[in-house]
């Protein structure tokens, strides 16, 4: 038996729940900027993903209008930091409406280091950074795609194994449903089989 929902009838806050308790486990992205007053933000968005290979962009969507948003509108730029599960507190404190005066930097003690192409400043504690200019963006209703082209990536040497960087050693974040967030357990391996090698049958 199946329980159907129907967007309309079920109302759009209860159908966000929804949808987030079913599309997972959702990437983060640490998102920081700076304002066009010169204050530092830093926010995580759990609707993120590669958009592109060539050039290299990346997209993040922002739900209504929040102060990462109108910061990448009015600069242009913005650094995506992975989000690990050392600074776990620290990323869910980085969610707080704080006030645009106020920097989350500031406010949840993190360390900044600045960017070698942009001007918001990296997480120091972050073993990843991706830092962006900003390629376009997307009105769906009541949110905002943000595509970001990748100008620089910035990864610490020592979660790096055989040139690229390793999942185990990164130990990345990511969002489940209500309150709940996931981290890395069990990492299985599988090679694509190409269409020379298929057997003819697959049973997995």
């Amino acid at each position: 038996m199946r329980l159907d929902f129907d967007p309309e009838a079920t109302g759009s806050g209860r159908f966000y729940r929804l949808l987030t308790a079913v599309v997972l486990p959702r990437p983060i992205a640490w998102v920081s900027t700076v304002s066009a007053e010169g204050v530092d933000n830093l926010a995580p968005h759990s609707f993120f993903t590669v958009a592109c290979v060539d050039p290299p962009i990346v997209q993040f969507t922002s739900v209504g209008r929040k102060d990462t948003l109108a910061n990448v509108e009015a600069t242009g730029e913005f650094v995506v930091n992975l989000a690990t599960e050392p600074n776990f507190a620290q990323v869910n404190a980085t969610g707080t409406d704080f006030p645009p005066a106020t920097s989350e930097f500031d406010a949840a003690g993190i360390p900044r280091e600045p960017s070698l192409k942009v001007k918001p400043p990296r997480v120091a504690t972050s073993p990843a950074a991706l830092e962006c200019v900003l390629h376009s963006t997307l009105r769906l209703g009541d949110s905002t795609v943000v595509f970001g082209r990748v100008v620089h990536a910035a990864v610490a040497a020592e979660v790096v194994r055989d040139g690229l960087p390793s999942v185990e050693l990164l130990r990345p974040l990511s969002r489940l449903g209500r309150d709940e967030w996931g981290t890395v357990g069990g990492v299985r391996e599988i090679r694509r089989i190409r269409h020379a090698d298929w057997p003819g049958h697959y049973r997995g």
